[in-house]
């Protein structure tokens, strides 16, 4: 995602400010209407976004676990077709702003800032004293528009990245992935494991993948693309630390996917191959089984689970 430049002053800049964490159907809603109207005059659509998280700067590390990496929000907003992302650094001197100073410092940063698009919850300045109606007064003083988008709901009740956290924590993956807009993922390069799955016929690509905010232990009906290929694959994902068969000290977790339904002849990825992992509905928490031959049978059954779940559309 491309950094704010300075020769894009020449034209109306239009900002959408927040955490943006999980960019889900709420925070897209916001940038929809940004794009709607830069589309009107000619301008460009951007993101002010915070790091570190607001949370995280006054209550330290551990206030709130991040549902995405900085490189992946940039990978959303891009694929959202926003044209540039700012990602402040949140200091003390941010957040001694007084609200009413709020709009002359965003003014420093975008001389060409045409409009403003926040959540309805919006607050910003020292001591969060400033709101929406604060925000829509300063702004048509300087000549700014300040449209308020109302949250988007799921279930009946607000999304929210705190929601979404929940879910992902609490193994509701189908609910995490409707307030997200599209599935819950997770990208990186296939590496070797202990072989055993090889052994007893459940072979996986294994990948080392380790979020902030870690979704619930346990085995998942996933879908595998290839983006060098542009190969796709149903499969069965267990994230966890393989607790049959480690012994001594808790490792890391291992996202490990077995795929279903491949056709003979038909090439897969391997060692060094990048893949995605897109995370579709929760099958069962991670267990501990008191033989591999228990541990086969249950494997079993999960594949029939996910096979009857492959078409799920999310």
């Amino acid at each position: 995602m491309a950094a704010f430049s300075q020769t894009q002053n020449s034209r109306p800049v239009h900002l959408g400010i927040g955490n943006y964490d999980g960019f889900h159907r709420g925070h897209r809603a916001i940038f929809q209407k940004a794009q709607a109207a830069a589309r009107a005059n000619g301008g460009i659509v951007g993101a002010l976004t915070f790091a570190p998280h607001p949370e995280v700067f006054f209550r330290g590390n551990g206030a709130v676990r991040l549902i995405f990496s900085r490189e992946r929000k940039d990978a959303l907003f891009a694929a959202a077709g926003l044209d540039f992302a700012v990602h402040e650094p949140f200091s003390q001197a941010l957040a001694d702003i007084a609200a009413e100073d709020f709009v002359r410092f965003l003014k420093e940063k975008f001389p060409s800032l045409s409009g403003l698009y926040v959540g309805d919850n919006f607050r910003f300045g020292a001591r969060r004293r400033g709101d929406v109606a604060l925000l829509e007064k300063l702004g048509s003083a300087a000549g700014i528009s300040v449209c308020v988008v109302p949250p988007v709901s799921y279930l009946g009740e607000r999304i929210s990245s705190t929601r979404i956290r929940a879910a992902l924590t609490d193994g509701e993956i189908a609910s995490a992935n409707a307030m997200l807009a599209e599935p819950y993922s997770s990208s990186g390069i296939v590496i070797s494991g202990n072989r055993l799955g090889r052994t007893i016929g459940f072979p996986t690509l294994n990948l080392e993948w380790n979020p902030e905010l870690r979704p619930r232990l346990g085995v998942y009906c996933a879908r595998v693309s290839v983006p060098a290929t542009g190969q796709v694959f149903h499969g069965v994902a267990n994230y966890g630390v393989r607790p049959t068969i480690t012994s001594g000290a808790t490792p890391e977790p291992l996202l490990e996917t077995h795929l279903l339904g491949v056709p003979a002849g038909t090439p897969i990825p391997t060692y060094g191959d990048f893949i995605r992992v897109e995370w579709l509905d929760f099958l069962r928490p991670e267990t501990k089984f008191q033989s591999i031959g228990e541990l086969k049978n249950q494997l079993e059954a999960d594949a029939r689970a996910a096979a009857a779940r492959k078409e799920i559309k999310v």
